[in-house]
């Protein structure tokens, strides 16, 4: 390579590299792994030295991204500078020499520093470029553990990681019914958690601070206190309600060995890492180093060497999902990484498949980013000959390749695919409605993907296909077995529950409860239900009676529901309890005491002839809260339009007033 394509190739990864940070520092958005941006990233660097030559717009100049949120902006006393870095422990135990250092993690996540004034924060502001950043002091202060105020009284400023546990991140994500808005990683939704305008969104995240680091106090009484020792640093923070990032005590023998330790407590760690940081034990000494244009020379970041394995591409398994989208996904021999067999990686997307040249039978590289998500590293083989298909795996419809910002995506054109429906699918299988446990939305997705499951009726037909099912990664024996056991027991159907599954719109688990009574549980008169009848019964209006007769008398989902009532057993429970409430509608709000759930309470108060509503109207009888006395939104409600509030007590004792 001569010297202008060099320049050239230079000019290609810094528009590459750019790209790629904004992506990832100002919209919260990962375009390619760290495996693959450091390997760039080292690339540039390599040709800037042999070239010398260093492009104004260079990422090996430059810190961060500009901020372009609409958050309040405010320059940082000090230039936030990044670490440099090395994959090999050999070049950190020659980069600490003789000298102690502390080796602590390097969380994932985004930056933070605050300042404290006579003992109370005063501000918060994020890393930014390094210079800049942006304000969101209002949000720190619901950091689950960061101390309101400290016993230090002084002016104090610490730096340190907001980060979102793995639980947390789970237990968000998990709350989002639409599987394509799920946030990708902890970093994306611990990002966008802290750079709310609403910092009541951030309170419910459980965003967590880890300090690592303090700026140099002009304090001397502390200055004495704490010497240039990092350690003392980190205890000081620790003795007045911080906490911070687990670290050891290193010297160049002991190192090698604490790498090993910390690399061995990922698997189970908490809290998304992306490698580990060395820092002098000796603040002072490692202050003399100074800079350069862009890292401190008293700290530098370790990155594991990713564990590589070669391995051959047997196929790519085009998988649709809600939105239309087929995502391509490699299926390799099997390898070991990380202690855990791999044989699927995410291939994101059309672009990547060409730019990697793919082919069936390929020799790739794959490794674990950050130790965990499989990804492709390299393609040896380079043939190019992947095949994208023309019609959806789950329908059989046209798929086209759509461009979007120079991004290819393969695309379902069909309206009606099934993996456009995947809500109805999750509706059905919910625990209100057939009750079928282990049929997640990630499951069903991957039923639909692979070509078994097209309309509802074919939930009951899945013990046709053992062989797939059970082939799936993840999905074995036992899986299969407990899901048969779940569908089998769902058969056993209450006729409440399977109306409300079948998503007529508008159409809940009440009003559902309410036409099975008014029809004495006759599936056959439901399904032939006229709409002057429907109107008559009391919570279900004008548009509900519509759409439920017009669900009906369309015949595709007429023979959908047969098909279903074929597979079916409906239990009718005929209810014992003295009809007492009847006429009577409640609300129930706030935490119970003497009931294990609100659904308990409910079906007490429907067995026995009353009703429960959503909100408190002019027609609610009571409103049932243990906390009487709250300004809850629906207490003042009910205030205002006369309506009791009474306790689950009161509601016991038959005290309705």
């Amino acid at each position: 390579m001569n010297n202008n394509e060099k320049l050239s190739r230079m000019k290609e990864l810094v528009e590459i590299l750019n790209k790629a940070s904004k992506a990832y520092y100002a919209e919260d958005v990962e375009i390619m792994s760290n495996f693959e941006y450091d390997k760039l990233y080292d690339e540039l660097l390599a040709l800037e030295e042999e070239t010398g030559t260093i492009l104004s717009n260079s990422p090996t100049q430059q810190v961060g991204y500009e901020v372009v949120s609409e958050l309040p902006k405010q320059r940082h006393p000090a230039r936030m500078l990044s670490l440099d870095k090395t994959k090999e422990v050999d070049a950190l135990v020659s980069w600490l020499g003789d000298k102690e250092g502390l080796l602590s993690w390097k969380m994932d996540g985004l930056t933070v520093v605050l300042s404290y004034d006579n003992g109370k924060l005063v501000d918060a502001v994020t890393r930014g470029n390094g210079e800049i950043g942006e304000v969101i002091t209002p949000n720190a202060r619901t950091f689950v553990n960061i101390p309101g105020s400290i016993p230090y009284k002084k002016s104090l400023t610490i730096r340190g990681e907001a980060v979102i546990t793995y639980s947390q991140f789970e237990l968000i994500n998990s709350t989002i019914e639409d599987v394509d808005a799920r946030y990708k990683n902890p970093r994306n939704l611990c990002s966008g958690s802290v750079r709310q305008l609403d910092s009541s969104i951030t309170a419910e995240r459980g965003v967590r601070f880890y300090a690592f680091s303090m700026v140099e106090p002009s304090d001397q009484e502390l200055l004495d206190r704490i010497g240039d020792s990092f350690e003392a640093r980190f205890e000081f923070l620790r003795s007045i309600g911080f906490e911070t990032v687990e670290y050891k005590k290193v010297d160049a023998a002991s190192l090698p060995e604490t790498v090993k330790w910390f690399s061995e407590k990922i698997s189970s760690n908490e809290f998304p890492t992306d490698g580990l940081v060395l820092s002098y034990e000796d603040v002072a000494y490692g202050k003399s180093l100074g800079t350069t244009a862009k890292f401190p020379r008293d700290s530098i970041a370790f990155k594991w060497r990713d564990e590589e394995a070669e391995t051959i591409l047997r196929d790519i398994e085009w998988s649709p999902s809600r939105t239309g989208l087929i995502n391509p996904v490699a299926i390799f021999d099997t390898v070991s990484l990380e202690g855990t067999d791999v044989s699927r990686a995410s291939l994101h997307n059309i672009t990547y498949v060409k730019d990697m040249e793919l082919g069936i039978g390929d020799h790739i590289k794959v490794y674990k980013a950050n130790m965990i998500i499989p990804q492709l590293s390299e393609n040896l083989t380079r043939s190019g000959k992947v095949h994208i298909p023309t019609m959806c795996p789950a329908c059989g419809g046209l798929t086209e390749i759509r461009n979007e910002n120079g991004t290819e995506t393969l695309n379902c054109t069909n309206p009606d695919c099934p993996a456009k429906h995947v809500k109805l699918f999750s509706l059905f299988v919910s625990r209100n409605a057939m009750n079928i446990d282990g049929m997640s939305e990630a499951t069903i997705e991957r039923f639909i993907g692979c070509g078994i499951l097209h309309s509802l009726s074919d939930i009951y037909k899945l013990s046709e296909h053992r062989d797939v099912i059970t082939g799936l990664e993840g999905f074995g024996e036992k899986s299969y077995d407990n899901l048969m056991k779940a569908i089998e027991k769902s058969r056993k159907a209450d006729m409440a529950g399977f109306l409300y599954g079948l998503g007529i719109p508008g159409f809940g688990v009440a009003n559902a409860k309410l036409v099975v009574r008014n029809y004495h549980s006759d599936i056959e008169k439901i399904m032939n239900a006229e709409y002057d009848e429907l109107v008559n019964i009391e919570m279900i209006g004008d548009v509900l009676a519509k759409d439920f007769v017009a669900y009906f008398t369309d015949e595709k989902n007429r023979s959908e529901v047969e098909k279903l009532i074929g597979e079916l057993d409906f239990v009718i429970e005929e209810s014992s309890a003295e009809q007492d409430l009847e006429g009577m509608t409640f609300v129930i709000t706030g935490s119970l005491n003497n009931y294990p759930n609100r659904d308990a309470l409910k079906k007490e108060i429907e067995d026995r002839g009353g009703k429960v509503a959503g909100s408190v109207s002019s027609k609610t009888t009571c409103l049932i809260n243990n906390d009487i006395t709250s300004n809850s939104s629906k207490n003042k409600k009910a205030k205002s339009l006369g309506i009791p509030i009474i306790s689950e007590e009161m509601f016991q004792s038959g005290v309705f007033e």
